[in-house]
């Protein structure tokens, strides 16, 4: 058996009171042949472009004008022969509604009263006016509802908290002014970096994000199977090889901002999925695409908050003016730790270095991977104005080009904000004989259970015997760069990030 509001009769009895009474108002509306959810309405104009058009009314000025429009309850006050409503845009602008009994009649008070709550959608047709608050209003000759809601809004006085907020994303954007604005502020981010990679001659292409074999970054790869071929297929963790494979194609300026996934931990600065942006150019080197990857932050920062220094959300400003400060590797570490550490330093001296910084490590791991693991202990969280730091180990990239004046180095960096990785650049790898010894050690450890190691990917070497130009190469975290922007945590950047079933 089921109601006349289309639930099982158990499910109805098991609502809360405040559910039970929106839904009883549904199936009243339905019961008296009123939609609850019409499939159109005669909307004439918008919140927005009634408050862009009308910014200085006066208190009591009439326009004359009539209007239909139409947005979400988000205040009620009904007393005796008027009724006001504050209706909310998508975009958090709000009008004010009024309905009284000499416009809409007693029906249509009655009506207004006894159906409408706080969250539902209503449309509003009439005249824009001003009232005597000063408030631009619409005073309404008809009404109709236009969305029924059926679950009540958080209380407005009680903010979400971080996982109510990350779980209900769509409760979040119709609470805070900060949700709507973070999500509006990525588009116009992209089409920064969009408008920033044209006026320098770059193309932006598509790359699969379903693979036959993971490479590009050191990731734990998702994998799946794909019945058609009967074989083992990955998610993408890097598009690396296919750009390069269209930089050795003779597009030599590319570019592709694209979803990654690593099967990997999430916290305050790691999501498993990711946006990411990825640049390569021909004829350049890791100190070009320093410079790049600058003025493309830079351009995006003015883009959306019009000034290279701009307050963050929870507080605080950030600066990413001139030029950017330049460390390397093993000199920070060197300092940090009191000793002289070079590409030459034994691996047991590091494993005793990391043992004293109580730093846990892999048995198995490589003397690049020490020195890393001192550079984030010791160095990196002080990192806080933005930072390249320079010239890797070479045993942890193996798709960089080795350092044109220091062993054991390789021409890479990393750039930090605010103490986290913000982007990696390179002067990439092009030797095919070279990459193939460096994918060969890859496979070795992955033999070994190295789960993040790289897989031989013949083809991609195929494509650089046919000559691929030198190049650099970076990627940016695209969700990493809003944080920048923003002062959020990923989480907060991600619209819908993954998060565990309730």
């Amino acid at each position: 058996m089921t109601t006349d509001q289309n639930l099982p009769v158990e499910e109805v009895d098991d609502l809360p009171e405040q559910m039970q009474v929106r839904r009883d108002k549904r199936a009243s509306m339905l019961a008296n042949g009123h939609e609850a959810y019409p499939v159109s309405l005669p909307l004439t104009t918008t919140i927005q472009a009634v408050r862009a058009k009308y910014p200085d009314l006066n208190a009591e000025d009439e326009t004359g004008e009539i209007v239909g429009i139409a947005g979400r309850i988000m205040f009620l006050r009904n007393t005796g022969k008027l009724c006001f409503a504050q209706l909310q845009a998508g975009s958090g602008e709000t009008i004010q509604a009024m309905l009284s009994l000499d416009r809409v009649g007693v029906d249509g008070l009655e009506s207004w009263k006894s159906l409408v709550d706080i969250g539902d959608h209503i449309f509003v047709q009439g005249e824009v006016i001003c009232s005597k608050r000063g408030e631009l209003s619409v005073t309404a000759d008809l009404w109709q509802m236009a969305a029924k809601a059926l679950r009540p809004l958080p209380n407005p006085h009680k903010p979400l908290n971080e996982e109510t907020r990350v779980r209900q994303r769509y409760a979040d954007l119709i609470m805070r002014d900060t949700a709507r604005k973070v999500a509006r502020l990525r588009p116009a981010t992209m089409t920064s970096l969009r408008n920033s990679f044209a006026k320098r001659d770059f193309i932006e292409v598509e790359t699969p994000m379903l693979q036959t074999m993971h490479g590009g970054a050191a990731a734990r790869p998702f994998v799946t199977e794909s019945n058609a071929f009967d074989m083992q297929m990955f998610l993408r963790i890097a598009p690396e090889l296919f750009l390069k494979r269209c930089v050795v194609g003779g597009i030599d300026r590319v570019f592709e901002i694209n979803r990654n996934f690593r099967n990997e931990g999430a916290d305050s600065t790691h999501s498993p999925e990711f946006a990411m942006l990825e640049f390569y150019q021909a004829y350049a080197d890791y100190n070009d695409m320093a410079t790049v990857t600058r003025e493309l932050i830079q351009e995006a920062a003015i883009a959306v908050h019009g000034s290279l220094e701009f307050e963050l959300v929870e507080g605080g400003t950030r600066d990413l003016s001139g030029e950017w400060d330049r460390i390397y590797v093993y000199p920070a570490v060197s300092e940090a730790v009191g000793q002289e550490i070079t590409p030459q330093t034994s691996l047991e001296t590091l494993k005793s270095l990391c043992a004293q910084a109580e730093i846990s490590v892999d048995p198995k791991a490589v003397a690049g991977k020490l020195v890393e693991e001192l550079l984030e202990h010791y160095v990196v969280e002080h990192l806080t104005k933005p930072t390249f730091v320079f010239d890797y180990p070479v045993d942890t990239s193996p798709l960089v080009r080795d350092h044109r004046t220091q062993a054991g180095v390789v021409e890479k960096w990393d750039l930090y904000i605010d103490g986290y990785e913000a982007g990696t650049g390179y002067s990439e790898l092009v030797d095919p004989v070279i990459q193939r010894e460096r994918l060969v050690a890859q496979s070795a450890l992955k033999d070994g259970g190295d789960i993040e190691a790289m897989q031989l990917d013949e083809d991609f070497l195929r494509a650089l015997e046919y000559a691929m130009p030198p190049s650099g190469g970076v990627g940016v975290g695209i969700d990493r760069l809003l944080m920048t922007l923003t002062g959020l945590n990923i989480r907060e950047t991600i619209l819908f990030p993954l998060v565990k079933p309730e």
